[in-house]
């Protein structure tokens, strides 16, 4: 059922803006989720619907903001094959495989990461990320597998949370890209926002957005008859954008193996290796893997650090690559 919550300001929240200030008295929404409900036309100060996220509130506005019910719905817990790398009372460390959606979104309700969590953990999980994100301090990408860290309580969330936000978390990714990357090791630093052309993808920005910072260097270059040079990277983030290193890596001019989404359109060969030609196509994801993952517990404060093997598809490739190069 819809239900409005009604709210008085202060006057010591005058002149916030709307999104902060619902944030700040709904706790069970994360920002991102309150602007959609300001843009649908959900909420109203002093009865006047208002649309922009940045409208400054007043001191003795009543703001109204309406929940639809499936805003509202709580996560259906559903059976699915977790592989957990490490579990204590505070924390799970989870490896995801390629191809599992972290949370609930459009179009996907059921079959997510979240939904497995719920049916393994119910409440025992962190709810400062709001009603659809249990647990959840941060994402990966759908096709992206590897490393992930969940909350079980929300001190725990918090203090993780604090950790991203001061780029202290130790992340390193294994991917596999075409080309060479020039210079083999460097660092790339841009801004990164929407997309204009499309606001599913990130782009580049060298004046504004969010400050993006990733690390690499080139493991090994495979130059093999037949086949176009691919080269083997490693990346660790100093940030944690939305699709970071996919966007970094395309705009070097190196994108990943499999991306869809920022690789090239259409891949021409004049000539390629008939073996190499049927893995790719069986190669259903962009060839990135979050491999480790280290951070201070906590609760203890001690360090932890933890790898993860490659996945079956992404090893295949590999060692194809590695067996052709000898």
């Amino acid at each position: 059922m819809d239900k409005t919550i009604t709210f008085l300001v202060e006057d010591t929240d005058k002149n916030l803006r709307l999104d902060k200030f619902l944030t700040g008295n709904l706790n069970n929404f994360t920002r991102s989720q309150l602007k959609k409900i300001i843009i649908s036309k959900g909420v109203k100060i002093d009865n006047k619907i208002v649309v922009s996220a940045s409208e400054k509130v007043k001191s003795g506005n009543v703001i109204k903001i309406l929940i639809k019910a499936e805003e509202n719905n709580h996560i259906k817990p559903k059976r699915i094959k977790l592989d957990v790398v490490y579990e204590d009372k505070e924390l799970i460390l989870i490896n995801k495989p390629s191809g599992l959606t972290v949370h609930p979104g459009a179009g996907n309700k059921e079959n997510t990461l979240v939904n497995g969590l719920m049916s393994l953990y119910k409440k025992n999980l962190s709810s400062l990320n709001g009603p659809f994100r249990p647990g959840i301090v941060h994402r990966i990408d759908k096709e992206t597998s590897g490393l992930l860290v969940v909350a079980k309580n929300n001190f725990s969330h918090a203090k993780l949370s604090e950790q991203f936000g001061s780029h202290t978390i130790k992340r390193k990714y294994i991917a596999l890209v075409w080309g060479v990357i020039r210079p083999l090791k460097g660092k790339i630093e841009t801004f990164l926002k929407r997309s204009k052309k499309n606001r599913q993808l990130m782009s580049v920005n060298l004046f504004s957005g969010k400050k993006a910072v990733t690390n690499y260097k080139t493991l090994k270059v495979f130059n093999i008859k037949d086949i176009p040079k691919i080269s083997l990277i490693e990346c660790v983030l100093e940030t944690g954008r939305t699709h970071q290193i996919r966007v970094h890596l395309s705009y070097k001019g190196n994108s990943l193996l499999g991306d869809k989404k920022y690789g090239k359109k259409k891949l021409q060969f004049k000539k390629i290796n008939e073996d190499f030609y049927k893995i790719l196509l069986n190669f259903n994801r962009q060839a990135l893997h979050a491999k480790s993952l280290g951070f201070i517990h906590p609760k203890n404060n001690k360090p932890m650090s933890f790898d993860s093997k490659l996945p079956h598809d992404f090893k295949k490739m590999l060692d194809f690559l590695e067996n052709f190069d000898n």
